[in-house]
């Protein structure tokens, strides 16, 4: 069982930037696979990035694709999406979740959720 939690979100200009924190509760943190998504309103939850617990290169939605950074520090249980150059597009909750495979960017790959964080960028 993995809990997780994140942190972060809040409300910015266009160009601007924030960092989401995820943290997870267990001792197998390494052992997942872990991913953010998005939810805007009226919209399906999508997928924006993960970082599998293969080492394999981490892989990015191509609406974020060099704006967004994830990165995962395992020592600290946590989970990070940086988010630079923001548009009211990326507008949404955003949300971190574990996978037990190794490859997974689709939402039934994963098996645990956050609550999800409030992201608003206004133009």
């Amino acid at each position: 069982q993995v809990q997780l939690v994140e942190s972060g979100g809040g409300s910015v200009q266009a160009g601007g930037s924030l960092r989401l924190s995820c943290a997870a509760s267990g001792r197998t943190f390494s052992s997942y696979t872990l991913g953010w998504f998005r939810q805007a309103p009226g919209k399906e939850r999508e997928f924006v990035a993960v970082f599998s617990r293969g080492g394999l290169l981490p892989y990015y939605a191509g609406s974020v694709r060099g704006r967004f950074t994830i990165s995962r520090d395992n020592s600290r249980n946590t989970v990070y999406l940086q988010m630079n150059s923001l548009k009211p597009d990326d507008t949404a909750v955003y949300y971190c979740a574990a996978s037990g495979a190794t490859l997974a960017t689709t939402l039934n790959d994963y098996d645990y959720w956050g609550q999800g964080t409030q992201v608003t960028v206004s133009s």
